[in-house]
């Protein structure tokens, strides 16, 4: 179904008058809002000292909300949206634990960017498999793995080797990841609200 956003695989039958919401949604607005904001500060259009604003979001909206629709995803028997949405949500966490306990504790100062861009390049691995299994889903959420590949690219190139402007244009596209990520939540919001495709989520599973 086009509204759903990501396609939902045979679940167990729920109890009688009980209907299931869409989790999908919800994850993609965690993840769209708390990638933005970070997306502004890294592309230099916001000062560098703000990223304290993104600690709350990365940890309630990003990463809290964010996992718990993935663990709704495991129920509805979605593997694609659990996984996703478990993953990205853990991974705002992490950002959480990283920017505010973790960083600081690396043994010199000139090793930080490489540190931060080998966890930037691990995520660009996971972002770039789960990019090719979103072929099968919609065109909506295929760019947003497609986006978030490259993001996660430049913030690691941009990171590893002091690179400003590259750190700066993964913001850039960071913001557009952000952008593909809230419309694909308003259009599944908007398809259920509505009772009818609204926006389209360009389905590739048919």
């Amino acid at each position: 179904m086009e509204g759903s956003v990501i396609p939902q695989q045979p679940a167990p039958t729920p109890s009688a008058g009980w209907t299931p919401a869409n989790p999908a949604p919800l994850g993609l607005a965690g993840f769209a809002m708390t990638t933005f904001v970070l997306s502004v500060i890294k592309a230099n259009w916001v000062s560098g000292a703000d990223v304290p604003v993104v600690l709350g979001l990365a940890l309630a909206y990003g990463g809290l909300a964010q996992l718990l629709a993935g663990m709704w995803e495991f129920r509805a028997g979605n593997t694609f949206g659990a996984v996703a949405f478990s993953s990205y949500g853990a991974f705002w966490i992490s950002f959480f634990v990283l920017v505010m306990f973790n960083a600081g504790q690396i043994a010199a100062p000139g090793n930080v960017g490489h540190a931060i861009g080998l966890y930037e390049w691990a995520w660009a691995i996971f972002t770039f498999y789960m990019m090719i299994a979103a072929l099968r889903v919609s065109g909506a959420v295929l760019l947003v793995f497609f986006l978030l590949t490259i993001t996660f690219a430049l913030l690691a190139i941009g990171d590893s080797g002091a690179h400003t402007t590259v750190t700066h244009w993964g913001g850039y596209i960071g913001v557009a990841t952000a952008i593909a990520a809230w419309y694909a939540s308003f259009a599944a919001v908007i398809n259920s609200t509505f009772g009818r495709v609204v926006a389209p989520l360009f389905p590739l599973n048919k």
